[in-house]
């Protein structure tokens, strides 16, 4: 049904496109450009920023704009790919007018997130990272996370509902990222993957518990035996 109507939309008398349907196309693959360009600048800022800063569990986040800076770039380069469809969905029922306000709002929750971890992390040891990461694998199995996930999928009435959903997604994952050193550029290059498919690929029972089991198995490795792990350690 849905498809039709935007059939119907999209054609004149005749079944020639409107003028109305190439301008919503041409919002729509603006909102896409827009959003992924910024997803993709990010990722430099990220990776030019953390570069050399990555001390594992001992990483010290510094001064609280810094943080927020990095944290900001970061959250942005991660989550604006998985964002794009709702960002089109946005573009699509508010024109592309509408679209930097629900971006911003997105990332303004992901800001606010960033203040959080800053107020509650210091550099720890492995057995905390390890702990965190099992609870985080965990949270996988739980009835919340699948609420959250469906739910992130389909708000997109504002940026600031669609942000909460998806930190409620994601929360166990930008958890691990935390506990294994926020700077680490593989960690984040790992949970960016795993976060893009949550968001645009619907809910495979067998492969979510393979992933939530994988976590959770990461998490007992690092409690057992943490020189196993790479990357949690300062380099030498």
């Amino acid at each position: 049904m849905e498809a039709a109507v935007n059939n119907m939309a999209a054609a004149g008398p005749g079944g020639r496109p409107t003028a109305l349907a190439g301008a919503g196309s041409a919002a729509t693959a603006a909102a896409l450009a827009a959003t992924l360009g910024l997803a993709a600048a990010c990722w430099v800022v990220s990776v030019w920023q953390m570069t050399g800063m990555n001390m594992g569990t001992a990483t010290s986040l510094g001064s609280f704009g810094f943080f927020i800076a990095v944290w900001a770039a970061m959250m942005a380069a991660m989550m604006l790919p998985g964002a794009a469809p709702a960002t089109l969905r946005r573009a699509q029922a508010g024109g592309v007018r509408a679209v930097p306000l629900f971006v911003g709002a997105y990332l303004a929750v992901w800001a606010l997130a960033g203040v959080l971890v800053y107020v509650v992390d210091r550099p720890h040891g492995t057995l905390v990272a390890g702990v965190v990461t099992i609870a985080a694998g965990i949270y996988e199995f739980t009835p919340l996370k699948r609420y959250y996930r469906r739910r992130c999928q389909e708000t997109t009435s504002s940026g600031l509902g669609f942000g909460l959903c998806c930190v409620g997604s994601t929360v166990g994952l930008t958890a691990v990222l935390v506990a294994l050193g926020v700077m680490g550029i593989p960690w984040m290059v790992m949970i960016t993957i795993i976060v893009l498919a949550q968001k645009l690929l619907p809910p495979i029972p067998a492969v979510d518990t393979l992933l939530a089991l994988a976590i959770t198995g990461l998490g007992v490795l690092i409690v057992v035996s943490p020189a196993l792990v790479p990357g949690l350690a300062p380099p030498m």
